[in-house]
């Protein structure tokens, strides 16, 4: 059971997620700054479509590619060196977004924020990688509950609505962050549980997503 609900939120706390869950948590918070009424709006849709498509779908298709090449034994990449390739691929197309956000698509600077602090952590994960493995999930999640504690500060006074059948759920920004730390630390449980990496590994995964979110937000933002 305990492998189980490990593997459970592995999955839910890939690294590969969390620019769309970024995504969907600013946008149910402040909708108009991306230029819509809703999540459902039609031009809310295409952008979360190019978002997943950017950050999970082609990358993920070229990580998948390495493996029938012989550049990686496992898409878990168990070996530490075997990294250095699906890091360089998914940190490109971060970049990309990144680039074709600041041209002229309307979102919300906190988002572009996010995904800079997502390629930031992901190349420093990188530099880390050559010296000692570090944990990816813990990485992202480390970023996750950095956008979340920049959302608070950004925007202090917009609760996140979630939709919930023919109710509206307003959840603080406090609270988000505190789930958003509680599932940092399931995240990092379940790396653990499951013989992935080592707490070392896990805490220097947490501090470099962390430390990428918030320089971010002061290169995008100017603070």
């Amino acid at each position: 059971m305990s492998l189980s609900l490990a593997r459970f939120f592995s999955v839910v706390g890939h690294p590969f997620l969390l620019l769309t869950y970024a995504f969907v948590v600013l946008l149910l918070a402040a909708p108009y700054e991306f230029g819509v009424h809703s999540l459902f709006h039609k031009k809310a849709l295409i952008l979360l479509l190019y978002v997943l498509s950017t950050t999970v779908l082609i990358p993920g298709i070229g990580i998948a590619l390495m493996k029938p090449l012989g550049f990686i034994s496992s898409l878990e990449s168990p070996n530490r060196l075997e990294r250095i390739g699906p890091y360089i691929i998914t940190g490109v197309f971060y970049l990309w977004l990144y680039q074709n956000l600041k041209s002229g698509v309307q979102v919300p600077p906190l988002y572009r924020a996010c995904v800079l602090g997502a390629a930031i952590a992901l190349f420093g994960a990188f530099f880390v990688n050559i010296f000692t493995k570090v944990s990816a999930h813990a990485t992202g999640m480390g970023g996750w509950v950095g956008m979340l504690l920049l959302l608070g500060v950004e925007w202090p006074n917009r609760p996140v609505t979630l939709p919930l059948g023919s109710f509206w759920l307003q959840v603080s920004p406090v609270l988000l962050l505190a789930k958003g730390v509680l599932l940092a630390g399931a995240v990092g449980w379940a790396r653990l549980a499951l013989g992935v990496h080592t707490p070392r590994q896990v805490w220097y995964g947490y501090a470099i997503g962390f430390t990428g979110a918030l320089l971010a937000w002061w290169i995008s933002l100017g603070h």
